[in-house]
């Protein structure tokens, strides 16, 4: 029996008190293959993205199993978590430049070498961080979130995890992404390849995002997720509400906006990150 199977068959049993050795040994395995990016809870087939159910069961799985352990250093460091997801155990070796400051990458995600870690920035379990990203002062990486090559997740940005329902796509941010300071990214929403989305921008599956260049509105529709376009250039803006009464106190609804699209001088003005790796 494979390791899938494995997995499908434990998170099919009824919860118990006390779980037999069994289930801490293919769980653990299953953490070793999910820490170094063996396995992942998405992955891009062709132009779409694919969730594997099975390793968002055995993420979840690890909570059922674990007991709460005392993580404390002294009595003015305490913490308490699931003794199946301490705190990643990164060395050298692994090549992420972790500055201190209070960040904290839980155990059973991947983080590539050549990840830069600004504090505090907090990554949660499940998530793929690859090669080149950045994460800024006070961002966040859900969980499961898959983050791609040469991203900047800047300070005080929230990427959302999605956990649970079993199936419902992670928030997916593709390479050579740029996200600004205090955006939001939730509910499975992808951004493609190269897009930037600027300074409080926040994106949620029910946001629809409207394209002044193409004229068009993207938004969610049934299993299809809010996607952002390739080299998307997405900003912060409002639009009236048609309705007499807000039209007599002038009111306005927020709305993101796709003003442009990259060119080389969107491409100048953020090509100044590269120098802080």
């Amino acid at each position: 029996m494979n390791l899938k199977q494995q997995i499908e068959q434990l998170y099919a049993q009824p919860a118990q008190e006390n779980y037999p050795e069994e289930y801490y040994t293919v769980f653990n395995q299953f953490k070793e293959q999910l820490n170094d990016g063996t396995i992942r809870i998405a992955e891009k087939q062709g132009d779409n993205w694919i969730v594997h159910d099975w390793v968002k069961k055995g993420v979840l799985l690890g909570f059922r199993v674990g007991s709460l352990k005392d993580y404390s250093i002294d009595d003015q460091f305490k913490y308490f978590d699931k003794d199946t997801y301490p705190l990643k155990t990164l060395s050298l070796n692994n090549r992420v430049r972790m500055v201190p400051g209070g960040s904290s990458i839980r155990d059973g995600c991947y983080v590539s070498p050549g990840v830069v870690c600004m504090p505090p920035m907090y990554i949660n379990v499940g998530a793929y961080v690859d090669s080149g990203t950045m994460i800024d002062s006070h961002a966040l990486v859900g969980s499961c979130a898959q983050i791609g090559k040469n991203v900047h997740i800047s300070a005080a940005a929230q990427i959302g995890g999605v956990l649970e329902p079993i199936g419902a796509l992670p928030v997916i941010i593709e390479d050579e992404v740029l996200i600004g300071g205090n955006c939001g990214v939730y509910e499975g929403a992808v951004i493609r390849k190269g897009a930037i989305i600027g300074s409080g921008v926040i994106l949620t599956g029910s946001t629809p995002v409207y394209d002044l260049v193409n004229e068009t509105i993207y938004q969610r529709s049934g299993n299809k997720p809010l996607e952002i376009p390739e080299n998307a250039v997405v900003i912060a803006g409002s639009r009236r509400i048609d309705n007499d009464w807000a039209d007599q106190y002038g009111l306005s609804i927020y709305t993101p906006i796709i003003v442009k699209y990259r060119d080389d001088k969107t491409d100048k003005a953020v090509e100044l990150e590269d120098w802080l790796r």
